[in-house]
C-alpha cells in the first residue's frame, strides 16, 4: 500500500444527525461493499446498489438493486439519478483488472449532481483513483484499509477438515481491520461534512501475529487449532495448488514476508471518524465462529 503523501485528516464530524440521503454503492456485493450498504441503511439513508447481476445480489430487501458495469460507464447513467453520494472501487472485469473508465465515470457523476465520493484504494495508483483525487468540484475521500480480518476465512476449510492452519511467516505483525469498520468510515464520509480531500488509513485496534489469530479463532470456536509454519517454497506450492495466479503469489510473499509499516501500525481512524472504537479480532472471530466448525457448511466464496 502506498504511504507517501498521506494527508493528516482533521476528522471534522457533524454534531447533528445528517439528513437522509441516497447513495450509490458500486461493488455492492463485495466484502467491503456489503458493509457500506449495511452501515448506510443503519444510519437511515437510502441505498442504490450497482451489480453486474441483480438476480444474484442477495442484498437486503430495502436496497434498490440496479444492474450496471463500471467498465461500461454509460450503464451508470440511470443508477446515478438523484444520488448525493457515490462509492467507487478501482477495478472491474476479470482478475481485478484496474478500471480505465475513471474519468468518464466522474464526468457522469458530476453531471448527475453527485456531491460526495469515496473510493476504495486498490493497493496502488489507478486511473480511477487519480481522477478522483484530481476532482475539485466534488468532495472525495480515499479509503485505505490494511489487511481485512475476513482474510482469515481462507483458513476455514483446513480448520474444519483437520483443526489446522498452514501458513508462512507466522510471527508477522498485522493491524488487520474488521470489514464493518471500513463500511462505517465510508458511510460517514459519504453522508457527513468534514472528510473532503482526505485519505484515511483504516486499521483495527491491535497488532496481531498469525499465532495470535489462530489462537483467537480456536477460542471462539471452542476447539484448539494447530498452527503449522510453512517455508516460503511450501507456501508457494500451497497457493499454486489453490489456484492463485503468479502475480498474487508474488504479492503475498512480499506483503507477508516484508509487511510495510503502514500494515503493522495501529491508528485510531475508526474511532475519530465514527465516534466509536474499532472492532477487535476477537469480535470478528466470535461473529464467524460457526464458519470454522464442521456444522457450518461454509465454502470459500460463499
Amino acid at each position: 500500500m502506498r504511504t507517501e503523501g498521506v494527508r493528516k485528516p482533521s476528522y471534522g464530524r457533524s454534531m447533528t444527525q445528517p439528513q437522509a440521503q441516497k447513495i450509490l454503492v458500486t461493488g455492492a456485493t463485495g466484502t467491503v461493499g456489503r458493509q457500506i450498504v449495511a452501515e448506510l441503511l443503519a444510519r437511515g439513508h437510502a441505498v442504490r446498489a450497482l451489480t453486474r447481476d441483480a438476480a444474484k445480489a442477495d442484498l437486503p430487501a430495502d436496497v434498490e438493486v440496479v444492474q450496471g458495469d463500471l467498465t461500461d460507464p454509460d450503464t451508470l447513467i440511470p443508477a446515478l439519478e438523484d444520488v448525493t453520494g457515490l462509492h467507487l472501487i478501482t477495478f472491474g472485469g476479470p482478475y481485478f483488472a484496474p478500471l480505465e473508465t475513471g474519468p468518464r465515470i466522474l464526468d457522469l457523476a458530476r453531471e448527475a449532481g453527485v456531491r460526495r465520493i469515496t473510493v476504495l484504494h486498490g493497493g496502488g495508483p489507478t486511473l480511477l483513483e487519480d481522477a478522483v483525487r484530481a476532482t475539485e468540484d466534488m468532495a472525495w475521500t480515499v479509503l485505505m484499509p490494511v489487511e481485512f480480518m475476513s482474510n482469515a476465512l481462507e483458513w476455514a476449510p483446513g480448520v474444519v477438515a483437520s483443526d489446522e492452519v498452514r501458513e508462512p511467516f507466522v510471527t508477522r505483525l498485522s493491524a488487520m481491520v474488521h470489514e464493518s469498520d471500513i463500511g462505517a468510515v465510508a458511510a460517514v464520509a459519504l453522508t457527513e461534512q468534514g472528510h473532503a480531500g482526505h485519505e484515511y488509513v483504516i486499521t483495527g485496534p491491535d497488532l496481531l501475529t498469525v499465532e495470535d489469530k489462530v489462537r483467537v479463532i480456536g477460542e471462539a470456536r471452542g476447539r484448539r487449532i494447530t498452527l503449522t509454519e510453512l517455508t516460503e517454497d511450501e507456501a508457494v506450492s500451497q497457493w499454486r495448488a489453490s489456484g492463485h495466479p503468479e502475480e498474487v503469489i508474488t504479492f503475498l510473499l512480499e506483503a507477508y514476508g516484508n509487511t510495510p509499516e503502514v500494515g503493522r501500525t495501529v491508528l485510531d481512524t475508526v474511532e475519530k471518524v465514527t465516534g466509536r472504537p474499532a472492532r477487535t479480532f476477537t469480535q470478528w472471530a466470535t461473529e464467524h465462529a460457526e464458519v470454522f466448525t464442521a456444522q457450518s457448511g461454509w465454502q470459500p466464496g460463499s
